[in-house]
């Protein structure tokens, strides 16, 4: 199977279908895997799989080239859309977070100041307060749901460290609407059990939990790399517009990745 494990801390840019010319920050090691989630649709393969050896990356690191790489786009006139938290794992774990965002703005309103800053996030620290104000902090705080269902999230996201979903929606609702609400749909199956999200047994309580959210924008996607385990499916375009339109009856903003 085919994995991606980003190079740290800086990467790319690449073309995100989300985003746009996006500039990559992985807090993570540059050789393997450290996250809060094992998604079984991660692109960056199980966590099992890619145990790093490498230390995170520190913050003058990722200051540094981070401000190394911007000054170098900026003499050449290259374009930027946004600088975006992601790679090899959950960006927020990383115990210099709330210090990484402060440099990050500081040196992205000296080169870039029109790109937006983003993080993807799987949600699992924003109960504390330091990531929280953080968050604030970025243009697009992209927090990750795909789900309400408990048992769901034990088959899929495979949380590592103790996940309160009550907790974490309360929580995602005292941003006040300083957020984006990700949500990953798909179909097929795991060892003989169903991982399909389409179905209104999922998506009504979803939405239902969305709404009490408030979110300035609702992105729903589905798979678009290989995936780690076998049996899983995308969804297909009419799947994800008829979620689509059931967010817009709530008077939400949706975004559509197919």
């Amino acid at each position: 199977m085919s994995t991606v494990i980003y190079p740290s801390p800086i990467f790319g840019p690449v073309h995100s279908r989300r985003l746009g010319i996006s500039l990559g920050v992985n807090l993570m090691p540059g050789d393997g895997k450290i996250c809060t989630f094992d998604c079984v649709y991660c692109e960056c393969g199980l966590n099992k799989d890619h145990i790093p050896h490498e230390k995170r990356p520190s913050r003058a690191a990722v200051a540094e080239m981070l401000e190394k790489t911007l000054r170098e786009r900026h003499s050449l006139h290259q374009p930027l859309d946004v600088i975006t938290f992601a790679g090899n794992g959950e960006p927020t774990a990383h115990p210099d977070f709330p210090g990484i965002i402060d440099d990050t703005v500081r040196i992205r309103d000296t080169y870039f100041p029109e790109a937006r800053i983003s993080v993807l996030s799987n949600s699992t620290f924003i109960l504390k307060d330091d990531v929280f104000e953080a968050l604030k902090k970025v243009d697009n705080n992209i927090l990750k749901l795909d789900t309400v269902s408990d048992d769901y999230i034990r088959l899929v996201n495979r949380p590592s460290c103790r996940y309160d979903r009550d907790a974490l929606v309360e929580r995602m609702k005292q941003f006040d609407g300083h957020c984006i609400i990700q949500t990953m749909f798909m179909k097929g199956s795991l060892d003989g059990r169903s991982v399909c999200n389409l179905g209104d047994e999922y998506v009504s309580a979803w939405l239902d939990t969305v709404e009490s959210i408030k979110p300035s924008l609702v992105m729903i996607y589905t798979i678009d790399r290989e995936t780690p385990c076998a049996g899983l499916e995308k969804a297909t375009h009419e799947e994800l517009d008829r979620i689509g339109e059931l967010v817009r009856r709530r008077n939400l903003n949706v975004e559509i990745a197919y």
